[in-house]
């Protein structure tokens, strides 16, 4: 009987490839197939990659031929985010400051998963250097949200969130610096996870805030989201990102965990994250269906408290600017980036390309990051972010020293509208929920727990663990997904509007 590639999670694509019921290829053409019927409506890709799609799904497939053990992600189509770079790609950044460069190596979190077997489908559409919480600042064109084109998918890796939610791809990779994983996560109705700091490299990731920048994974299922893990940490320690740590865990015997419920865990309830001003209604009763299922699987709940978390978005508007205004001093037309023709001087070329190259929000920030780093200014600003960083974190380590995990929204509101937002002080609030996680290092993964009754677009639960403890994170995300959907399902799936719509396998 036929089916279509988005009937299929990762997990049941590796097993379906392993077991010879199907082609890496066949997948890679079902997955190419799917995203050229839904794509010119998502909107979700910068480039599409069908030849280093198909290189790929031969290689294994020659593997399996020749007796070779298969990697945990063998044939399973993937999306790169457009600020990771992927030999054979372009990676832009979605600005035209890069709207030209060509990929000279691949990044250590690509390479890892083309190491499992994956198959990469294409590079993802993003807000601008990751400038965003929206996708609406890409200088490219937008990305819609798969559950409703008219709103958008969140940001900034909305382009990654939106393929897994429109079936294009089982999994995909993003970065987070400030919730740019867990938010569009949430708002598209999958899951995505943010490692603790330094669990996956970041070398070959274009930077926005260095000390904040983390890679993770996109899933259509907890599972999934596991099996990626491991393979992005899979190998130890990058030596070429100074920042990045060995991980032990196993991700996959976390998944299996969840299966012997949570007696004697403590899960931590934050009140004032529960009643704060702009939780919507719907969001705050998806949160309490994920507590109910944790408690009934055997947890107890526990109230904590994070007394200075209040302070992570001012601190993460303080060092986030300044650490993007350092990172993208380099793009300046004369060493990096786009160059504005007919300069009579190095200092006009790097004025007029540096004016030209960048959007609206890039130029937002990096002026502000310039002036907090200013003389005069950076003691009473900078300094100070950087003591409330210090703070935030001592109230997580503190909150951990009474339960085994923290649940809180995701975001305070279903997707909004295209257009809907644009005081950008009001958008930066969508990652109220977020944000605190950066700043402390701490890992989190987003959670779908259904639809909104008031508008029928999906809503999500947050679980925020300590650092390096991030297989906590898929044993209760699997706990929460199993209650809300059944066992080996996602609670959402694909969008209505383009499950079984191109994309068809034997």
């Amino acid at each position: 009987m036929a089916r279509n590639i988005d009937a299929l999670t990762a997990a049941q694509v590796s097993a379906a490839v392993a077991a010879g019921e199907l082609s890496a290829v066949e997948v890679a053409r079902a997955a190419l197939a799917a995203i050229e019927a839904r794509e010119p409506q998502v909107q979700a890709f910068l480039q599409v990659t069908p030849e280093l799609a198909l290189e790929a799904a031969e290689r294994v497939d020659a593997a399996r031929a020749a007796g070779e053990k298969l990697g945990p992600l063998a044939g399973v189509p993937v999306a790169v985010k457009d600020n990771m770079n992927l030999i054979g790609t372009r990676t832009t950044c979605a600005s035209r400051m890069l709207e030209n460069y060509e990929s000279p190596y691949t990044a250590t979190c690509v390479q890892r998963l083309l190491d499992a077997g994956c198959v990469p489908v294409g590079k993802a559409n993003m807000d601008e250097f990751a400038f965003g919480s929206s996708t609406d600042s890409s200088a490219f064109h937008p990305t819609n949200n798969p559950w409703d084109l008219e709103r958008v998918p969140g940001g900034s890796s909305g382009g990654s969130a939106a393929a897994v939610a429109a079936g294009m791809a089982p999994i995909a990779l993003g970065s987070d610096t400030g919730g740019s994983i867990r938010q569009p996560a949430a708002l598209c109705g999958v899951v995505g996870m943010k490692p603790t700091y330094g669990a996956v490299s970041r070398y070959g990731v274009v930077a926005f805030g260095s000390s904040l920048d983390q890679v993770g994974p996109f899933g259509r299922t907890v599972e999934d989201v596991a099996l990626a893990m491991d393979a992005l940490v899979a190998g130890g320690r990058d030596l070429y990102d100074s920042t990045a740590q060995d991980v032990a865990p196993s991700f996959a015997e976390a998944l299996r965990a969840a299966e012997a419920g949570l007696d004697g865990k403590r899960i931590g309830l934050v009140p004032a994250f529960m009643e704060a001003e702009g939780l919507t209604g719907e969001v705050k009763q998806g949160v309490l269906a994920a507590a109910r299922a944790l408690e009934d699987a055997g947890a107890e709940l526990v109230e904590v408290d994070l007394p200075h978390v209040d302070a992570a978005i001012a601190a993460y508007y303080v060092i986030g600017p300044s650490e993007a205004f350092s990172n993208l001093a380099r793009f300046d037309g004369i060493r990096y980036g786009y160059q504005e023709p007919g300069c009579a001087s190095l200092a006009e070329q790097s004025a007029r390309s540096r004016a030209h190259g960048f959007g609206a929000e890039a130029k937002r920030r990096q002026m502000l990051g310039a002036y907090l780093l200013s003389s005069g200014v950076y003691d009473t600003y900078y300094y100070a972010a950087q003591k409330a960083r210090t703070l935030i974190t001592a109230d997580y380590t503190a909150a951990f020293s009474q339960v085994d995990a923290i649940l809180m929204p995701a975001t305070p509101h279903a997707a909004f509208r295209h257009g809907e937002i644009s005081d950008p002080t009001q958008m930066y609030l969508s990652d109220m929920y977020t944000i605190s996680l950066n700043i402390a290092g701490n890992g989190g993964i987003s959670v779908p727990v259904g639809l909104g009754a008031g508008t029928g677009m999906p809503m999500a639960a947050q679980l925020v663990t300590p650092a390096f403890a991030d297989e906590r994170l898929i044993t209760f995300g699997a706990v929460i997904e199993r209650a809300l959907a059944g066992d080996g399902g996602s609670v959402l799936g694909v969008a209505p509007a383009f499950a079984g719509k191109g994309g068809e396998l034997a």
